[in-house]
Order: C-alpha cells, then sequence, then structure tokens
C-alpha cells in the first residue's frame, strides 16, 4: 500500500487552550496518543507567548483571531459562548469545531452528541458539533443503560455548580 493512499493526520487546535479544560484537553490528547499532524493553541491576547508542553515538545499559545482556523481540520472550542458564535461562523468549510460551550447546543441544526450515547450524530454536522454540559453528560451516562432497559420518562435534577 502506498503512502499516498493513507489518510493524512488532522491538524487540530484548542480554542481556549489556556483555561483549565482546555489545558485537560491537551492532556487528554496526549494521553491518549490522538493521531494528529500538528496542534495549535488558541486563547486571549493575555495569554499568548505563553508555552504549553505536549509530547516532548512546548508549543506557544496563539492569540485567536479570524484567520486562526484557516488552516485546521478540527478545532475543539472550550472558550464561552461569545468566543464561539464569534469564530465558528469565519472558521472556514474545512474545519469541524466540536464545541463545549452552550452556545449551539440547543439549536436544531448542530448535532448535540455524547459519543458513547449518539456518536453516529457527529457524522451529521455542517462544521459544528455541540456537546451537552458536564452535568448532562454524566447523567446521560448513567441514565442511558437504564432508559434501554426501562425508558425513563423525567428526572428531576439539582446541580450545585
Amino acid at each position: 500500500m502506498s503512502s499516498s493512499s493513507q489518510p493524512s493526520l488532522p491538524s487540530v487546535a484548542i480554542v481556549g487552550a489556556t483555561g483549565a479544560v482546555g489545558r485537560e484537553i491537551i492532556g487528554c490528547l496526549e494521553k491518549r496518543k490522538f493521531p494528529l499532524s500538528r496542534l495549535k493553541l488558541l486563547a486571549s491576547a493575555r495569554s499568548a507567548g505563553e508555552q504549553i508542553p505536549f509530547r516532548g515538545a512546548s508549543i506557544p499559545v496563539e492569540v485567536l483571531d479570524e484567520r486562526s482556523l484557516s488552516d485546521i481540520d478540527i478545532a475543539l472550542f472550550s472558550a464561552g459562548s461569545s468566543i464561539t458564535r464569534k469564530f465558528a461562523p469565519t472558521a472556514g468549510k474545512r474545519t469541524v469545531i466540536i464545541d463545549n460551550s452552550s452556545a449551539f447546543r440547543m439549536d436544531a441544526g448542530t448535532p448535540l452528541v455524547v459519543p458513547e450515547i449518539n456518536g453516529s450524530s457527529a457524522f451529521r454536522h455542517s462544521g459544528l458539533i455541540a456537546n451537552p454540559n458536564c452535568t448532562a453528560i454524566i447523567s446521560a451516562m448513567a441514565l442511558w443503560p437504564l432508559h434501554q432497559h426501562v425508558p425513563v420518562r423525567r428526572i428531576f435534577a439539582a446541580t450545585y455548580q
């Protein structure tokens, strides 16, 4: 098999790379040895130039702007709803955005995905995939197996975040 028939590895960006969730995403990519051709770290101007370790290298944090995602295949957003609303539309046709904010969670045209439950929904996107908040994901993971045996009609939940 020639190397030209093998798919190329995606370029990945993390928007909000210096926040707690962004740093956790970086750690997960490294721990799971996620296949990628390169990692671009994006954040606000106050974090620009900061160096974050990844796979034995030090990657500089760049300022997010309208051109930042032009060469990116997958962008993992964890910088808040206003950032997603501002930069998702300018990402371009080639970038798939996986958003951790509430910006598009209730948008009918955006799949809301928990991979272990409805992962195939991620393949029916138009460039944007949303994920539920942390409480909803944990609840769904616990309730889904129960729901498959006895349909869950209603739950009452309280969170104190």
